[in-house]
C-alpha cells in the first residue's frame, strides 16, 4: 500500500531542537502527516521518516533560472492575449507588454511568465503560428532591455522553442506535458526547466464536471508520474518545478482540499509553484465578483501557501503580493 508523506509545517520561531529544516528555506517541521487511499492519516515524527523521504523533504532546492528557492519568489503574470480572464487585450502589443514587464519587474516580480493563449475554463486552442506571433517578439524585447528571468506559458513545442530562441529560460505546462507528445522530449534534449502543471482535461471542458477518488492524492501520483517522465527524458530532477493547478479542472472544494495539504508536494523533491491569483473561487468565497476585485484574496491564499512552504507565487498583483510578503517575512523571521 502506498503511503504519502505531509510535513506540518511551522513558521514559529520556537523551533525544537529535533525539527527538521524544510526543503532549505524557511519553514521547518517535527511531525509528518502520513497518507494513504484506504486508511486513517496519521500523524508521526519527523524522526520516523523514510531515510530517502526524509532526504527529499529536507534537501535545498537549486536555483532555477537564477531564482533563490530558498526564500519565496514571484512570478509576475503577463497575458499578450485578447480574452484571458482578467487582463485580457490589456497587454498586447509589444510596447504594451515591455511596460507592464518592467512594471511588474520593478514592483518585485523575480521572474516573467509570458502565455500568448488563454486557459480560462471554456477557452478555445490557439493555433500555434499565431501563439508564437504573440508572444516570442515580446520575449525578445524583454530579454533585449532586462536580464529578469522569462518562463513561456504555452503547451506547445513550436512556441516553446520559438519562445526559447528569443530569449525565454523556462517552460510553463498547463497540461503537464500531455498536450503536445512532442513537448516533453523537446524540453529533455535541451535539459530545459520546466514546470508540470495539473489539469483535469482541455479548458474547453475542464469545468464541466470535475471528479477524482482522493483529488490531494490523485494529483500527486499524476504529477510523480510526469516528473518522472521528465527526468527520464533528460530533465534535471532540480529543475522541475510542481504546479497542482488550483482552478483547472477543480470544484471550489477541491480547491481548498489542495489548498489545505499543498505542502504533500514538497516530498516529490521538487519546489511548488502555486497560481491562485484572481480566480473565480476567490471572487465566490471572497465576495468579490470583478477579477480585479480579487486581489486582497489572492494575497491572502499565497501568503497560506508560503506558511506552508511554497516557493514560487504566479500572480497578477506583483506590487500588493511583495508587499504583503515583506511584512509577512519580517513578522515570521
Amino acid at each position: 500500500m502506498k503511503a504519502y508523506y505531509r510535513p506540518i509545517v511551522q513558521t514559529d520561531p520556537s523551533r525544537p531542537d529535533h525539527a527538521l529544516t524544510l526543503a532549505g528555506g524557511w519553514a521547518w517541521f517535527s511531525e509528518v502527516e502520513v497518507l494513504s487511499r484506504h486508511e486513517a492519516p496519521q500523524r508521526i515524527s519527523a524522526l520516523d521518516l523514510p531515510a530517502a523521504m526524509r532526504d527529499r523533504l529536507t534537501a535545498p532546492r537549486a536555483d532555477i533560472t537564477r531564482l533563490d528557492l530558498s526564500q519565496p519568489q514571484i512570478m509576475g503574470i503577463l497575458n499578450v492575449t485578447p480574452d484571458s480572464f482578467s487582463d485580457g487585450g490589456e497587454f498586447q502589443g509589444i510596447q504594451k507588454a515591455l511596460r507592464h514587464a518592467r512594471d511588474m519587474r520593478d514592483n518585485g516580480a523575480d521572474i516573467i511568465d509570458i502565455g500568448g493563449e488563454s486557459t480560462r475554463p471554456g477557452a478555445e486552442e490557439v493555433e500555434r503560428a499565431r501563439e508564437v506571433d504573440r508572444t516570442a517578439p515580446v520575449i525578445k524585447a524583454i530579454r533585449e532591455e532586462m536580464r529578469v528571468p522569462i518562463s513561456i506559458d504555452t503547451r506547445k513545442q513550436a512556441v516553446a522553442e520559438a519562445a526559447i530562441a528569443a530569449g525565454a529560460d523556462l517552460v510553463n505546462d498547463v497540461s503537464g506535458f500531455t498536450f503536445d507528445e512532442a513537448l516533453l522530449p523537446y524540453v529533455g534534449q535541451h535539459a530545459l526547466p520546466v514546470c508540470v502543471m495539473h489539469s483535469l482535461g482541455d479548458p474547453t471542458t475542464m469545468q464541466d464536471d470535475p471528479n477524482y477518488e482522493a483529488v490531494l492524492l490523485d494529483i500527486y501520483d499524476f504529477l510523480e508520474q510526469q516528473v518522472e517522465a521528465l527526468v527520464a527524458a533528460g530533465v534535471a530532477r532540480d529543475q522541475i518545478m510542481v504546479d497542482p493547478g488550483i482552478g483547472f479542472g477543480k470544484t471550489i472544494a477541491h480547491n481548498l482540499a489542495l489548498l489545505k495539504r499543498v505542502s504533500l508536494f514538497h516530498s516529490l523533491g521538487c519546489p511548488i509553484l502555486i497560481g491562485v491569483s484572481r480566480k473565480k473561487f476567490i471572487g465566490t468565497l471572497g465576495n468579490a465578483p470583478e477579477p480585479r476585485d480579487r486581489a486582497a484574496g489572492s494575497v491572502a491564499l499565497a501568503l497560506a501557501a508560503v506558511a506552508q512552504g511554497v516557493q514560487v507565487l504566479r500572480v497578477h498583483d506583483v506590487f500588493e503580493t511583495r508587499s504583503a510578503l515583506n511584512l509577512w517575512q519580517a513578522v515570521s523571521g
